[in-house]
């Protein structure tokens, strides 16, 4: 195995989800500009997340959209006329 290839800065960081404000403490060396006062009172660096276990729907088990930059959105229009062509024929 390589040595020295894994990172030693390690620091406890806040992860946030975005979609439903859920967060939590966990370590990793992701470089941030941005800090938040966690619930114990210390702060932290600030990770935002698009989703994460407590809003993704296969975790959850409700179907919930998170559409982010129309994502969605470009892939129903691409799906209809896939859809509107198999029907035409």
């Amino acid at each position: 195995m390589k040595k020295d290839i894994h990172p030693k800065d390690y620091r406890l960081v806040v992860f946030k989800d975005m979609s439903n404000d859920y967060s939590f403490i966990s370590k990793s060396t992701v470089k941030t500009k941005e800090t938040i006062v966690f619930d114990d009172g210390i702060q932290y660096p600030l990770i935002k997340l698009e989703i994460s276990h407590t809003s993704h729907p296969f975790y959850t088990g409700k179907m919930k959209l998170v559409d982010t930059a129309g994502r969605v959105d470009k892939f129903k229009s691409r799906y209809q006329k896939h859809l509107d062509q198999k029907a035409g024929k």
